[in-house]
């Protein structure tokens, strides 16, 4: 038997470590399908975890921001973690409109159809005022058959052709003149008025030209509208109001715009009231042309929707600027003789008097 001498071996062992792989770089096998998919899960849930970290993280954050913003407004408020993060959506920049030939927005958002049964017998209560108007009982106690038009009521617009009127509540609670009425300084302008009936919710605009005859009223109405809202079944009705221009609504108007001087008038006094506004007038100022003079008119305590014109005006042939502000629109202007103004029952007509005589 042959001997081999051990360096035999050591030579052997050497060379075939060489030939073989490179134990520091190891050969990777193809992974199994089933392999290539629970990996794939493994990422899925890895990324879905590490989201959800994400979103409760800014779901803390804006909790956190929301309390400590309500804290320093003086109420406390943190939102629940499980509750999802809302956008805001940025407000309209566009302005209202100043015409309300289109009815306002309802504010009855939460599906309410305004259908009633025995819609005429509403308990009477106290009006209650909202942002824009009011709610309560919307009436009538005259015909709501016959169309008839306005006789001014309180506000002293004598016989007119208006067919949409109404008349608007004084007080909140008895006595209290905490309502819009306001010493006649709703007179001339409008209403848009809902009222619930069997068929639903119906709706009218109306000018103002009376106060109400009663303590728990609202809105009475007259006329045209009282038919179109109730039919043949006058009584006090559930509504809401909301206070709105009168350009551009039909019926509301009775003529042209005026300035209309009381019967009476004179030289040593006189006072005016404008018919057939654009809306509530808000102030009348005179402008002297010839002179620096300038007035601001004072309604007429006792007499309402009336506006007293100062003597030095009266008596003059001075050219004025009578310049009106509405609660809405623009203003409108007339150029006058002071003397015009102390001439009873006259009716000055703004197309006629818009420029400078």
């Amino acid at each position: 038997m042959t001997h081999f001498p051990l360096a035999f071996f050591a030579i052997s062992a050497v060379f075939l470590a060489a030939c073989s792989d490179n134990p520091a770089l190891p050969r990777e096998e193809p992974a199994s399908s089933s392999e290539v998919a629970l990996s794939s899960a493994r990422n899925v849930q890895s990324s879905s975890q590490g989201n959800l970290s994400s979103a409760r993280d800014a779901q803390s954050s804006s909790s956190e921001n929301g309390a400590a913003s309500s804290s320093e407004g003086g109420v406390s408020a943190i939102s629940s973690a499980a509750e999802p993060v809302s956008s805001t959506v940025p407000e309209s920049s566009a302005g209202e409109a100043s015409s309300s030939s289109v009815a306002p927005e309802s504010s009855e958002d939460d599906g309410d159809d305004g259908k009633c049964t025995d819609c005429d017998s509403f308990t009477a209560a106290d009006p209650e005022l909202t942002e824009k108007g009011g709610k309560g009982s919307v009436t009538v106690y005259g015909s709501t058959v016959v169309k008839e038009t306005s006789l001014g009521g309180a506000c002293n617009y004598g016989q007119t052709n208006i067919q949409y009127y109404a008349a608007i509540h004084v007080n909140v609670s008895p006595g209290d003149d905490k309502g819009p009425w306001d010493d006649g300084l709703a007179c001339g302008g409008c209403v848009h008025v809902k009222a619930r009936t069997p068929d639903g919710w119906k709706e009218v605009t109306v000018r103002i030209t009376d106060k109400c005859p009663d303590a728990n009223c609202g809105v009475d109405l007259g006329g045209a509208p009282a038919y179109d809202i109730m039919g043949n079944r006058e009584g006090r009705y559930s509504g809401e109001w909301e206070f709105v221009s009168c350009e551009g609504v039909d019926g509301v108007w009775g003529d042209s715009t005026s300035i209309w001087v009381k019967d009476g008038a004179s030289a040593y006094w006189s006072i005016i009231q404008v018919r057939n506004p654009k809306d509530m007038v808000k102030t009348i100022s005179i402008y002297g042309v010839d002179t620096r003079d300038f007035y601001e008119l004072e309604m007429v305590v006792g007499t309402e929707n009336f506006w007293t014109v100062p003597q030095a005006v009266l008596q003059t042939d001075n050219r004025y600027r009578v310049v009106v502000k509405y609660r809405t629109g623009t203003d409108d202007e007339w150029h006058i003789k002071g003397s015009e103004l102390a001439v009873g029952e006259a009716n000055l007509y703004l197309h006629e008097h818009r420029s400078a005589q």
